[in-house]
């Protein structure tokens, strides 16, 4: 995730007005911008998700559903180790 990060970040860079690139290329550079930052923002979430799990991985309530109590189930945890919530509760 951090090396995702990193990618998304030197992907935002600005675009320097000097590139000799035709209007229908500079716009098209100016669009893939903003998704990358989108990009960005929803990558350094999970990163932050995911140190966050990190530290709580040695709690007795790690892998406990914090609205239902209930055992997050294993799958869910390998595949989402940032989930503080079991499926059936994240939908609600």
């Amino acid at each position: 995730m951090e090396k995702e990060v990193e990618r998304l970040e030197e992907a935002t860079q600005p675009i320097s007005p000097e590139n000799a690139i035709g209007r229908v290329s500079r716009m098209d550079a100016i669009n893939n911008k903003g998704v990358s930052e989108a990009a960005l923002r929803s990558a350094r979430r999970k990163l932050s998700s995911l140190r966050l799990a990190l530290t709580r991985v040695d709690s007795p309530d790690f892998g406990i559903c914090s609205r239902c109590k209930q055992p997050i189930p294993p799958a869910r945890l390998m595949y989402m180790p940032e989930s503080t919530r079991c499926v059936r509760c994240a939908d609600r």
